[in-house]
Order: structure tokens, then C-alpha cells, then sequence
């Protein structure tokens, strides 16, 4: 079981609602809100730090921007009291806000990850954190992507997305984990 720092900071990503309808295409992850739920329960349960990021576009008619109804975030996935909100309009959740600030008024050296989607917010955000430093843990089956069109008239699948990308963040960025074993190590 691996050991999981008492500070290590659980940071759900873009938990938002525009993504359960178009424009965005099909996802592959059906147990995505379990995951991030049970997540979040084990690290409230616990009393550890939790800091959620979402997604506020400023693209003209995106289903991000804040006055859309899309912006909200999924059911249970709404930060309570004590638990800080950033914000951002780009891809890493480092670029543009004060996410790295709290972490380091928190102590922290460990951030978890996880949320959508896996090969855009998610793996930016991987990316960045752990090249600011950062113990980056990502939690792969609380992730999830779209199927995304190959440019040459073929689509290649969600899961085949998700899958690469989590290769390519275990062999640099991150530690990969399952919620399982996050959740039995908290």
C-alpha cells in the first residue's frame, strides 16, 4: 500500500457539468463521479486539504464560461466549507492562478489529481505541478476523456486516449494509483 503524506493535497479538476452534453463528444469513464466521490469522502473523512479547480472559459459561447450552466459543478462535487475554489481559463491549473501559492502555505509537497479531462486539464496540470516541483500523484480510474476526432476522417477512442496518456504521466510526471488504493491508504 503506498504511503500518502498527512498534507498531500487531493485537487479534483473541471468536475463540471457542460461536459454530460454537447458539444462534447462520448467519454469512456462510467464510474468517473464514483471514483471522485469516494475520493473525496476519504480525504474529508480524514481531515486532509482539498482544493478544487474548474474551468471558467472566456471562449464566446463556450459551455465553460462562467454565466453558463455548464460551469456548475457535478453533484457532490461542490467544495465545502474550508475547501478553497481556483479558477482558470487554460489548461494547467498552475498557469494563472493561486494554486501554487496555497500549496505552499499548506506545506505541501504531494498533490493528488484527478478529473476531466485526462489528456487536456489533467495532464497539463500533471505536467506542470511536477515540473514546479511537486510530488504528482494521479488517480487514472478518476479520470476521463472524450473520443477525439485523428484528423483523417477516423476517430480514435476515448479509452485509447485516456490509456496513452496515462503511460506517458507514469513514465515522467507521476505516480499513477486506482481510487482503491488511495482510499485504503488515507
Amino acid at each position: 500500500m503506498p504511503t500518502i503524506p498527512e498534507n498531500a493535497v487531493l485537487i479534483p479538476i473541471d468536475m463540471q457539468r457542460a461536459f454530460d452534453a454537447a458539444p462534447w463528444p462520448q467519454r469512456w469513464n462510467d464510474r468517473l463521479d464514483e471514483n471522485g466521490l469516494a475520493l473525496l469522502s476519504a480525504w474529508r473523512g480524514a481531515g486532509r486539504p482539498i482544493i478544487h479547480v474548474r474551468h471558467d472559459s472566456v471562449e464566446p459561447g463556450s459551455t465553460l464560461r462562467p454565466d453558463a450552466s455548464g460551469n456548475a459543478l457535478r453533484p457532490g462535487f461542490a467544495p465545502l466549507a474550508g475547501e478553497p475554489l481556483v479558477t482558470k481559463s487554460v489548461n494547467a491549473a498552475f498557469i494563472g492562478t493561486d494554486l501554487d501559492l496555497r500549496l505552499r502555505r499548506l506545506g505541501a509537497e504531494t498533490v493528488v489529481l484527478f478529473g476531466i479531462s485526462t489528456d487536456m486539464c489533467v495532464s497539463t496540470s500533471v505536467r506542470v505541478g511536477a515540473n514546479m516541483g511537486y510530488h504528482v500523484i494521479l488517480v487514472e480510474d478518476a479520470c476521463d476523456c472524450f473520443n477525439l476526432p485523428d484528423g483523417e476522417g477516423g476517430t480514435i477512442p476515448a479509452r485509447d486516449i485516456h490509456r496513452a496518456h496515462v503511460a506517458t504521466l507514469r513514465h515522467e510526471f507521476a505516480t499513477v494509483l486506482r481510487t482503491a488504493e488511495l482510499v485504503a491508504a488515507v
